[in-house]
């Protein structure tokens, strides 16, 4: 297996080298939404799954990232509201799409006022992890 949970070269689309100080450009600028998600994706918080903030798809770097649920979560804020930025979202979104990837996407004010609805969502989208097998038994 190789990064983003996939078989093959798929090192060539998730997390390229090329677009390293992008992510880390926008890892060290959250948005005060994603600041919130991500106090709740991290360590392992919600269901044993890990996330990842600011992962690069393709030439796309999305939000958050889980490999293992390919679930990819985005905080759309308010420039997301026009309408250039919503013929490049749903374009983006078909690419993510055509990776196998699932795409579910909150608006900063759904992350403020309805916090527990937002993770319950996310939770809702997580397949249940298989318990660890206990070596040795028959």
């Amino acid at each position: 297996m190789r990064r983003g949970g996939e078989e093959g070269c798929m090192t060539e689309i998730f997390n390229k080298n090329s677009e390293k100080l992008k992510r880390k450009k926008l890892r060290n600028n959250l948005s005060e939404a994603e600041r919130i998600i991500w106090y709740r994706l991290k360590n392992k918080q919600i269901h044993g799954y890990k996330f990842r903030r600011q992962y690069g798809v393709g030439k796309y770097v999305v939000d958050f990232y889980c490999p293992k649920a390919q679930l990819v979560i985005e905080i759309d804020g308010d420039s997301h509201y026009n309408e250039s930025a919503a013929k490049y979202d749903i374009k983006r979104q078909e690419y993510l799409e055509s990776l196998g990837l699932r795409v579910i996407r909150f608006t900063n004010m759904e992350v403020y006022k309805s916090l527990e609805g937002v993770i319950e969502i996310i939770m809702q989208n997580l397949p249940p992890l298989a318990p660890p097998s206990k070596g040795g038994e028959i």
